[in-house]
């Protein structure tokens, strides 16, 4: 659902002009989901908020991807047969910038209010999908991967999305089959050969059945597309996907994979980087965080510890 006529038609109501307020004043607005919003996001599984974040914030992020990218790290995952970056992790660890987006309360707050409590970060990642060899990313629903391999209990978690690139039809935008997440965990396979990274994925035949269910050729399929700084917020068990990027523009975006405290996962079988096990809870920074180079620690900016490669198949306590 778009939100941005309905966010301008609520400072309306409240004798404001959106076209006159502060920056701040206007992005704060955003934070608390009115009962529509909610309702849509319950009916849909997904929200979209175009152009949420200026291009002077967006810059700031995009300034520091290239070094990221660089770095021949075990948390820089490359596309099959490429040296191009498919994925990105954990850069909120060691990424002053990404950092402070982790903290980020026009990422944060929406999710608290969805879930009703407290945050933590279950996985930070910044998806390259670049110019001619980003390659696809199969149907699937993300918890299906968090439970199958991380034993997190309920989908109490969802990922919110921002574009650092704009996001055209051209570029492999997300696809999403809206209402599938009241489907609740779909029967999933392992692919571990068609990309550089395994995947739970969702076979044709159910693909084609979701679709035909959401509207067909008409609504069975959405792709939000707008803008860089444009922010994505859709449920765990939504099914989505996204093309190759055949075209000359990059696509870059950041995944923030927010999790109720209460239901953090129960097993390490992947390593530290992709799946965090620190359930501390995210306290926010001010809005203004990544103009005004807010102060941050990062725990891994001396470099990743080796225990972030270590895995267990054990169960650990709730």
């Amino acid at each position: 659902m778009n939100i941005q006529s309905e966010t301008l038609s609520k400072l309306n109501s409240r004798g404001k002009n959106p076209r006159i307020l502060g920056f701040d004043e206007l992005r704060r607005d955003f934070m608390e989901l009115t009962q529509q919003q909610i309702e849509a996001f319950d009916k849909d599984g997904y929200l979209f908020f175009p152009e949420l974040f200026t291009p002077e914030e967006v810059k700031k992020l995009n300034e520091a991807v290239p070094q990221l990218y660089d770095r021949r790290e075990a948390y820089n995952v490359r596309e099959k047969g490429s040296q191009a970056v498919r994925t990105n992790f954990a850069a909120h660890l060691y990424s002053a910038p990404f950092a402070r987006l982790g903290r980020h309360p026009r990422m944060v707050k929406p999710v608290e209010q969805v879930f009703g409590e407290k945050l933590y970060m279950h996985q930070f990642k910044i998806n390259g999908k670049m110019a001619f060899e980003g390659d696809v990313w199969q149907w699937h629903q993300d918890y299906g991967t968090w439970i199958n391999d991380d034993m997190m209990p309920e989908p109490r978690a969802m990922n919110v999305a921002i574009f650092l690139d704009d996001v055209n039809q051209y570029n492999g935008p997300l696809m999403f089959i809206p209402g599938s997440h009241k489907r609740g965990v779909l029967k999933a396979g392992h692919d571990l050969t068609t990309t550089s990274y395994p995947l739970w994925t969702i076979d044709n035949q159910l693909i084609r059945q979701l679709v035909e269910r959401a509207g067909g050729r008409e609504r069975g399929i959405v792709s939000p597309q707008g803008p860089a700084g444009s922010m994505i917020l859709f449920h765990g068990c939504l099914v989505h996907s996204s093309t190759s990027n055949l075209s000359p523009w990059n696509r870059v975006s950041v995944y923030l994979s927010l999790c109720a405290v209460s239901n953090h996962i129960r097993r390490f079988k992947r390593p530290e980087y992709i799946a965090h096990r620190d359930f501390t809870p995210i306290e926010c920074l001010p809005d203004d965080c990544l103009l005004t180079d807010h102060p941050v620690d990062l725990l891994w900016g001396n470099g990743m510890p080796n225990s972030a490669l270590e895995t267990s198949l054990e169960k650990i306590p709730a």
